[in-house]
C-alpha cells in the first residue's frame, strides 16, 4: 500500500478537485460521522462531497495514491453502521448527496436515469409528475438516497409486489476502487452479455466501489387504491388474511404489514400526531394496501368482501377502511413510525430477519417466548413485511433497566433470534444489510464456498482494501 502523505496535503488535493463546497470538516462533518441509531461514533480526515462522477473519480484516485480508506455514504440512514467510519480518524467519508440530478425520464420505455445522491422521495415525486410510478417505498425515503438503497438492496413496504431495489434496477454507472469509471447505464430489459456486474454492486454496501447513477424501472400509476387497518386474532390469523387477499387477486396486493401490540402501542404512546382508528387496542394488527392500474378494478369491493369473510372466520376482529387520501396516509403513518416509537421508548435491539412466509407466525411466537425468557421483563416488539417473510423481530429494554446494560446484551439477543430463524432456513439480514454490526455472523452463516467467493471478488476488485473496510466481510 502506498505511504500516506500528510493528511493536510491530501485534503488540499481533494478540495482543489471538488471546490470549497466539496469538503467538510469539524462541526460541519460531525453529523455524518455517527449512524442513525447512535451505535457507532466514528472519526475521519473529513467528509468529501464530489459534485460529479468525474470529480469522484479524481478523488478516488487521489485517495488510492495516498492509501486512504474511503467510506461511501448516501443519506446516512443505515441501521447496521454501514456508512459510518471507524474510530481511527484515518478514513475519509465520501458522501454523494451533491450528485442529485435526474438525468432522463422516458415513460415509453418506463425508465428513469438518476444520480446516486438523489433522495428516494424526490425520485418518487419526479416519476409521479411524469405520470409514472417508482414503487420503492420505505420509512427513511425522505433521507435515503438512490445509491444507498441500491448499495444495500433495500426492500421496504412494497417488496411483495415489486421486489427489492435490485429488481427495480436496469443498469448502473460506478466509480471502481481504482478510480476508473464504469458506464453500465443500459436501459435494457434484456442484456445477456456475460457476468451481470451491476448485480455485484447492488447489495455490496460500498465495498466494491461507488454507485454514481442508476437506470431504474418505472410502472404505471395506480388508478385505484384501498387501505385498511385490521385488528386480527393472532399471528396465524394475519397470515390467513394475507392468503385470502392473495388468492382473490395477488396482483392487487401492494403491501401487507404485520404489527404486534408491543410495537404499535409504543407508537401510540410516544409519537405525536397519530391515533388508532379502531374501537379499542388489540394484540395484533395488519395493514392491507391494495392498488391497481386497471380501470374499474373494484378494490374497495374486494377489500370489503375479503374482510367480511375473514370476520366470519374469526380471523379479523375489527377493521377501519380509509375513506380518503388523508386517512390512507394516517394509517400508513402508524406503520412507518414504528422505528421512531421504539427509539423514543428507549433502547432496542433490532433483528432484521426473514423466513418463508408460511413460517412467520410460528417464528414470531417462538422468538417472543425465547426473548422474554432470555431477558425477563423485556418487551418483544415485532413488526414488518409479512407478505414477503421479513419481520423486524425487535426487543425493547425492560422498564427500569439501563439502556447501556441492555444494549450490552445485543449479540446474545441477536443470537437467540437467529438460532430460531435458522431452523426455518431463514436469513439473519433480510433488508438492512451487514454493515459493521453483523460481520461476525458471516462466517457461521455464509462460510465455505459462498464466503470464499465473496472474498475473492473483493480481493480482485479492491486489492488494497480501501473500499468501506470493516463492512460486510469478516
Amino acid at each position: 500500500m502506498p505511504e500516506a502523505p500528510h493528511p493536510i496535503s491530501l485534503l488540499e488535493t481533494l478540495a482543489a478537485i471538488t471546490g470549497p463546497a466539496g469538503l467538510l470538516a469539524g462541526a460541519d462533518a460531525a453529523p455524518m460521522l455517527a449512524d442513525w441509531r447512535s451505535l457507532y461514533q466514528g472519526a475521519a480526515l473529513g467528509v468529501l462531497r464530489p459534485g460529479s462522477t468525474e470529480e469522484l473519480s479524481a478523488c478516488v484516485k487521489a485517495c488510492v495514491a495516498a492509501g486512504v480508506p474511503m467510506v461511501p455514504q448516501g443519506g446516512n440512514t443505515s441501521m447496521v453502521g454501514g456508512a459510518t467510519p471507524d474510530e481511527s480518524g484515518r478514513q475519509i467519508v465520501i458522501a454523494l448527496t451533491r450528485m442529485n440530478r435526474v438525468r432522463s425520464i422516458d415513460t415509453t420505455d418506463m425508465t428513469m436515469v438518476v444520480d446516486a445522491g438523489l433522495v428516494l422521495k424526490t425520485a418518487q415525486d419526479v416519476a409521479r409528475e411524469a405520470g409514472a410510478l417508482f414503487p420503492l417505498s420505505l420509512g427513511a425515503e425522505g433521507s435515503a438516497t438512490i445509491g444507498g438503497v441500491l448499495s444495500t438492496n433495500a426492500g421496504g413496504n412494497t417488496t411483495v409486489r415489486y421486489g427489492n431495489a435490485r429488481e427495480l434496477m436496469l443498469g448502473l454507472e460506478c466509480v471502481m476502487p481504482d478510480g476508473t469509471i464504469w458506464n453500465g447505464l443500459r436501459r435494457l430489459r434484456k442484456d445477456n452479455t456475460g457476468y451481470a456486474l451491476r448485480h455485484l454492486m447492488v447489495g455490496a454496501e460500498g465495498t466494491l466501489g461507488f454507485i454514481t447513477a442508476a437506470a431504474l424501472r418505472l410502472f404505471p400509476l395506480p388508478r385505484e387504491e384501498a387501505v385498511a387497518l385490521c385488528a386480527v386474532a393472532d399471528e396465524a390469523a394475519a397470515l390467513a388474511l394475507f392468503r385470502r387477499f392473495r388468492d382473490q387477486d395477488e396482483g392487487a396486493v401492494r403491501a401487507f404489514e404485520y404489527m404486534s401490540a408491543g410495537s404499535m402501542h409504543l407508537v401510540l404512546d410516544h409519537v405525536p400526531g397519530v391515533s388508532l382508528p379502531l374501537a379499542e387496542r388489540a394484540q395484533h394488527y395488519v395493514l392491507v394496501d391494495l392498488a391497481s392500474s386497471r380501470p374499474h378494478a373494484g378494490l374497495r369491493g374486494l377489500l370489503e368482501v375479503v374482510l367480511e369473510a375473514a370476520m366470519e372466520a374469526g380471523e379479523v376482529l375489527d377493521a377501519a377502511l380509509a375513506e380518503s387520501v388523508a386517512q390512507r396516509a394516517a394509517i400508513w403513518k402508524l406503520r412507518e413510525e414504528h422505528p421512531e416509537g421504539q427509539k423514543r421508548a428507549g433502547a432496542s435491539v433490532k433483528n432484521d430477519v426473514s423466513v418463508p412466509v408460511s413460517a412467520v407466525p410460528e417464528m414470531i411466537r417462538r422468538c417472543s417466548e425465547a426473548l422474554e425468557k432470555l431477558i425477563p421483563g423485556s418487551r418483544p416488539v415485532p413488526f414488518g413485511h409479512l407478505g414477503d417473510g421479513n419481520i423486524h423481530m425487535n426487543l425493547a429494554q425492560p422498564p427500569g433497566m439501563e439502556g447501556a446494560a441492555f444494549l450490552a446484551r445485543s449479540h446474545d439477543i441477536m443470537d437467540c433470534v437467529n438460532d430460531i430463524v435458522r431452523d426455518y432456513g431463514g436469513s439473519f439480514s433480510a433488508e438492512h444489510g451487514i454493515g459493521r454490526l453483523k460481520t461476525d455472523m458471516m462466517e457461521d452463516w455464509r462460510g465455505g464456498a459462498e464466503l470464499a467467493a465473496m472474498q475473492a471478488i473483493k480481493a480482485a476488485l479492491d486489492p488494497l482494501g480501501l473500499m468501506n473496510p470493516g463492512k460486510v466481510l469478516p
